[in-house]
């Protein structure tokens, strides 16, 4: 990302101590929370060569933080944050796509196209939107991310106790994800299991492109027909596992990708059903269900598709 003179700024090395609220979240989602202007591949940099230092050692982006950890953080190049706000016609449908709100946190209901966070050349995403949106909130913090084009359930705590909760859950698989997709091509079966390691490699333009290969990190899809059209499905698939763009790739392995893919996807279904309105991916997370310590019901929160998806499933044959 390209920054003039006049948009940077030199900061000071800094030394920051862990919250208890903060314990166990990656130390690479920790920067991109603490940073902000500061470009996503600016502090993967960063981390990698070690000029990120916990408790005076060198640390892997995976690493998770501890409660009191000293973080320090060497001088950097900081965007001003002055014209970066989020344009006012996003925050006016910001709040209309919250599906759920109480004192813990929220769910929204993301739109396609807007990024969970800001960086890699975008100034804002949702969590950027939602802070602005609500200025008292001084504790709103992304639980976990969705794909840009993903859509769906995308969980905000609003209080440190709760994102420690919350990543607690999903670090111990308590937290029951689901989503639906529109796939080409049929299987014979109903219900399809995908149990296949996955690999992330960024090329040199920064673009991330996962595939199956052995040495890549253990990833679960479930998948489950929820219809069957001609020449494609809607199909629900839960997630086990949460590795970058698994249901796509898992569902492009099996020879039948989400239509509106173009980076797994085919070229020619997807020009097809462009034809016919799909304009983006049909990813949608639909669901979210868990258990609050000491609740005695599950929560459950599920957002619905967008009318053009909607319009899309009641054209096909």
């Amino acid at each position: 990302m390209q920054m003039s003179e006049s948009e940077q700024k030199k900061s000071a090395v800094r030394f920051l101590k862990v919250e208890p609220g903060y314990a166990g979240q990656r130390i690479d989602n920790f920067l991109l929370n603490v940073l902000k202007g500061v470009p996503r591949s600016y502090i993967y940099r960063i981390i990698r060569r070690g000029e990120i230092r916990v408790n005076k050692g060198r640390k892997p982006a995976g690493y998770r933080m501890q409660a009191d950890d000293l973080v320090r953080i060497p001088p950097l190049r900081l965007i001003e944050s002055e014209g970066q706000k989020p344009d006012s016609r996003l925050l006016d449908r910001l709040e209309p796509a919250i599906v759920y709100r109480d004192d813990r946190f929220m769910v929204l209901n993301k739109e396609s196209g807007l990024a969970v966070h800001g960086g890699s050349g975008l100034s804002y995403g949702a969590i950027e939107a939602l802070r602005a949106l609500f200025p008292e909130e001084r504790e709103l913090e992304l639980v976990h991310r969705l794909d840009r084009d993903t859509s769906g359930c995308l969980l905000i705590s609003r209080r440190r106790s709760a994102l420690r909760i919350l990543h607690e859950l999903l670090r111990s698989n308590q937290v029951d994800k689901r989503y639906l997709a529109l796939v080409e091509g049929s299987w014979s079966e109903d219900r399809v299991q995908v149990e296949q390691p996955l690999r992330k490699n960024t090329l040199h333009s920064g673009e991330r492109v996962v595939k199956v290969d052995p040495s890549g990190k253990p990833a679960l899809t479930r998948f489950q027909v929820r219809q069957r059209f001609l020449g494609c499905m809607l199909v629900e698939a839960r997630l086990v596992t949460g590795r970058t763009h698994q249901i796509r790739v898992h569902a492009a392995h099996l020879g039948t990708p989400i239509l509106g893919d173009e980076k797994y996807g085919n070229d020619d279904h997807n020009r097809r059903m462009r034809a016919l309105g799909l304009k983006r991916l049909f990813l949608h997370a639909e669901s979210l269900r868990f258990r609050w310590p000491g609740a005695s019901d599950d929560f459950f929160v599920k957002a619905p598709l967008e009318s053009a998806l909607m319009r899309l499933l009641e054209r096909l044959p």
